[in-house]
């Protein structure tokens, strides 16, 4: 891991205050309700049915019960293996199985089944195919929009690493919300993703916005960015056509990972959203268990 010169972060935040390695009491703002109810159980059902992945559970998702218990989910496409190695994701890293061409048939039976009105989808990283995984993109939202034609459908896509061709591929199925996360400013990158870089994802968000498509990406706070380094990221994401940011508190899934640098302060997430919008932003959805595809629903028609 590559050591990096620490700065002191501007933001109103609770500092974690502990060495690094200690357990971390989060604040108060943090809860979240344990996932229950008939809904939640229902949906747990359609997913083991149809033998299904989804980045609620393989992302140690916050808001599992909240978005679950009101009948909805994010699926994962192309395996639960990931080709990459970032610090803050709990994701399984390693070599993935052959992918299931019958899987695009499944989710989007699930989507028909379960009745949703709008779908999020998105995958590990591919690497080791030559379309990263496009083709199998475009299937499983062609699927989802013959089987329920009136569910609207965001795919949050990973990096393909240059890959314009699959990048067209991937976005040209018809959903009306393509999503690219940047995940943290410019500083962190090489820490924090080591197999992807900051330029690269810009250009993938601008290529989207320059095929049409409504475009989406989310930070992670916390990491030890400073205030100006956050407004920093908006401009740039801004420059490169973006229409909706979200930003939420990176949570640490493991001692594996890398450590929560501070908690912010539910004040300054408010603060980030008024200058997001004030910047240019359609759409700004910040707070601490803000996630990609939290209240996706309202991010269709902004």
């Amino acid at each position: 891991m590559i050591e990096l010169p620490v700065i002191v972060p501007a933001h109103k935040t609770e500092k974690t205050g502990l060495v690094p390695g200690a357990p971390v009491r989060k604040p108060d703002w943090l809860r979240v309700k344990l996932p229950v109810g008939k809904e939640y159980a229902r949906v747990r059902q359609l997913v083991d049915q149809h033998r299904l992945h989804t980045i609620c559970e393989s992302g140690n998702c916050p808001n599992m019960g909240e978005c679950w218990g009101a009948g909805t989910a994010t699926f994962m496409i192309l395996g639960n293996v990931c080709t990459r190695s970032c610090t803050f994701c709990a994701v399984a890293t390693g070599r993935p199985a052959e992918y299931d061409t019958d899987e695009p048939r499944r989710v989007a039976e699930a989507v028909r089944v379960m009745g949703v009105k709008h779908c999020v989808i998105t995958s590990v990283n591919r690497d080791e195919l030559k379309d990263r995984g496009a083709e199998i993109w475009y299937q499983t939202v062609t699927e989802v929009k013959i089987a329920s034609p009136h569910t609207t459908v965001e795919t949050l896509i990973p990096d393909v690493k240059g890959n314009w061709e699959a990048l067209l591929r991937m976005i040209s199925a018809g959903q009306e919300v393509v999503s690219h996360n940047l995940e943290t400013v410019q500083r962190l990158y090489r820490r924090v993703r080591p197999q992807a870089r900051y330029e690269r994802s810009l250009e993938q968000i601008q290529r989207t916005k320059d095929f049409g498509k409504r475009t989406k990406s989310g930070i992670m706070l916390g990491l030890g960015e400073t205030e100006g380094e956050v407004f920093q990221a908006m401009d740039d994401l801004i420059a490169n056509g973006l229409d909706i940011l979200t930003l939420g508190q990176y949570l640490q899934p493991t001692k594996r990972h890398i450590e929560v640098a501070e908690f912010i302060h539910p004040d300054q997430f408010a603060r980030y959203r008024e200058e997001g919008l004030k910047r240019g932003l359609k759409y700004v959805e910040s707070g601490a268990l803000v996630r990609s595809s939290y209240h996706a629903e309202r991010h269709v028609n902004v």
